[in-house]
């Protein structure tokens, strides 16, 4: 059943990279070189854009930061991915953490390929900052992670990471 875990995840994790790479390839040949394409006028558009940051421009040409950071990222998440439980309770865990790291291998392939992410979804109407498929991937996963914590796992629920083995009396 592990096994089947692992090949289930590996798969998930593919196929949305390919869904994050294939619309950064179209968003690259359709926009690149426009003034965008408004898709609710005045609300929300597409517009390419190279981002060499992090969200809202931060940390803005730290290329091989970001690369450590997210490789450390993506242990972490493999090594908690292998402990969780192989069981109902547990599958949406299993889908975060699989979003997770999709969105961080879709935007850590463009930093290699690259040397920055391209974006191209605008909420013009709250001036958001341009974003793409892989940050929606891990914006809403780490939302729904917060929300697993908080009203759908208990404490007790992760005895599983712990290295000590508890002492029945």
């Amino acid at each position: 059943m592990k096994r089947l875990k692992l090949i289930f995840g590996l798969l998930g994790v593919t196929l949305l990279v390919v869904i994050d790479q294939i619309t950064k390839i179209i968003a690259k040949s359709s926009l690149e070189n426009s003034d965008g394409i408004p898709i609710i006028k005045g609300i929300f558009r597409l517009e390419y854009i190279e981002n060499t940051g992090a969200a809202f421009g931060i940390m803005k040409d730290k290329y091989i930061v970001f690369v450590l950071l997210t490789v450390l990222v993506l242990v972490f998440i493999a090594f908690f991915y292998n402990k969780v439980p192989n069981t109902k309770k547990y599958i949406p865990m299993h889908i975060v953490l699989v979003c997770i790291s999709a969105g961080a291998i879709g935007n850590m392939i463009d930093r290699i390929l690259h040397n920055y992410v391209i974006d191209f979804l605008y909420f013009e109407l709250i001036n958001f900052p341009v974003f793409n498929v892989a940050d929606c991937y891990v914006t809403v996963s780490a939302f729904a992670l917060i929300l697993l914590f908080l009203f759908y796992y208990k404490e007790e629920d992760f005895e599983f990471i712990s290295r000590k083995k508890k002492i029945e009396q």
